[in-house]
């Protein structure tokens, strides 16, 4: 196989992956489902829930942390779905650090 065949190859590895990437979609949660958060393979936010029972005025701060535990769990979601898909691309390879 010459570089010309394996740069090709790369490419369209990478044009596979990042079609992937836009259709992923991973939901996170967080105080037992009172905020939900999906978002996609860019880790880009596409919706977000916030169960009315959690609003109040004299607790912002609780629904901050919820948001913020509800967007770190959904982009973990996300980063564990594309190590999985790079691992299929690459054969089963492992790569330090995917």
């Amino acid at each position: 196989m010459n570089i010309q065949e394996m740069m090709k190859q790369a490419q369209q590895m990478q044009e596979q992956l990042q079609r992937q990437m836009a259709e992923l979609r991973a939901e996170g949660n967080a105080g037992g489902g009172m905020v939900t958060v999906v978002v996609n393979g860019a880790k880009q936010i596409q919706s977000l829930k916030i169960d009315p029972e959690v609003v109040s005025k004299e607790d912002v701060e609780m629904l901050q942390d919820l948001i913020l535990a509800a967007i770190n769990d959904a982009h973990r979601k996300v980063d564990e779905q594309l190590g999985q898909q790079m691992q299929g691309l690459m054969g089963g390879l492992k790569i330090p650090g995917l």
